[in-house]
C-alpha cells in the first residue's frame, strides 16, 4: 500500500511517542542498565530491550522479573522505574528533529492526530505539556487499556475509533517492528521510523511498513 507523507493522502495520523515522536529511549535503555546493574545483570542481555520494547509498564515488570528470577515484587519494580521516570518525562523529554514542524504541517492540513503509547498517561501528559503538544493531538490510547501488545492492532483501533477514522484512512507512525506488523494487521497505512535503539530492525521494519523514514525532516 502507497503513502504520501509530504502531501498527506490519509486523514489521520497515530504516532507512538517514545523513540518516534520522543527521543526518549536512551533514557529507558539508561534506566535499565542502571536497574539490572544494581541487582547484579550486566551487561544487559542483547535482546532484551527489544522484547520489552512494545510492553507496558507491568508487562515489563513481569517479563524481567521471570527473565532474571528477581524476588522483588513486580509493583516494586514499577515503583523504583516510576520514581525515575516521572522525573525525566516532566522535566527533560525532547522531541525527535523534525518532529514538531512535521505535526504542525498535518494540524494545518486538517489531518486528526492521536497518541498510541505503551507508556501512562501520568508519565507522557507532563512531557505532552511540557513540549507543548497538548493542542495537537485529539485521542489518546495506551497498552494498558486495550489489553494486548502492540503486536496486535487493538490499540491503534482503539486511537481511530476516538479520532472517528477507519484504519484504511489513517497512518501508524511506529519505530518498532513489532508495533508495525500489529498495526498492518489492523488494516492500517504503516510508517516506519528510525530509532537507534532499533536500529537492528531496520531492515525488517522498511520490508514491512508501507513507507520508512530516517528522520522527520525528510517530510518538511
Amino acid at each position: 500500500m502507497s503513502i504520501d507523507l509530504i502531501s498527506p493522502d490519509f486523514s489521520a495520523a497515530i504516532f507512538d511517542l517514545d523513540g518516534t515522536l520522543f527521543d526518549s529511549m536512551g533514557f529507558w535503555t539508561h534506566l535499565d542498565q542502571r536497574f539490572l546493574s544494581a541487582h547484579g545483570i550486566s551487561p544487559i542481555p542483547d535482546d532484551y530491550l527489544l522484547e520489552i520494547a512494545h510492553l507496558g509498564a507491568e508487562e515489563t515488570a513481569i517479563y524481567t522479573k521471570k527473565r532474571f528470577g528477581f524476588t522483588m515484587t513486580v509493583e516494586e519494580m514499577m515503583n523504583e522505574w516510576h520514581r525515575d521516570a516521572q522525573e525525566y518525562y516532566a522535566a527533560e523529554t525532547v522531541l525527535k528533529p523534525g518532529a514538531r514542524e512535521y505535526l504542525t504541517k498535518l494540524k494545518n492540513a486538517g489531518i486528526k492526530l492521536a497518541v498510541a503509547t505503551a507508556n501512562s498517561s501520568d508519565l507522557y501528559m507532563p512531557a505532552i505539556k511540557l513540549l507543548g503538544l497538548e493542542e495537537y493531538f485529539g485521542a489518546y490510547a495506551e497498552v494498558a487499556e486495550v489489553g494486548r501488545k502492540k503486536g496486535f492492532p487493538d490499540i491503534y483501533e482503539l486511537a481511530a475509533e476516538r479520532l472517528g477514522t477507519s484504519p484504511a484512512e489513517t497512518a501508524v507512525f511506529e519505530d518498532i517492528y513489532i508495533a508495525v506488523t500489529g498495526a498492518k494487521a489492523g488494516g492500517f497505512r504503516t510508517v516506519g521510523v528510525f530509532d537507534e535503539t532499533s536500529a537492528r530492525d531496520t531492515e525488517r521494519i522498511r520490508e514491512c511498513a508501507d513507507a520508512f523514514i530516517f528522520s522527520f525532516n525528510e517530510l518538511l
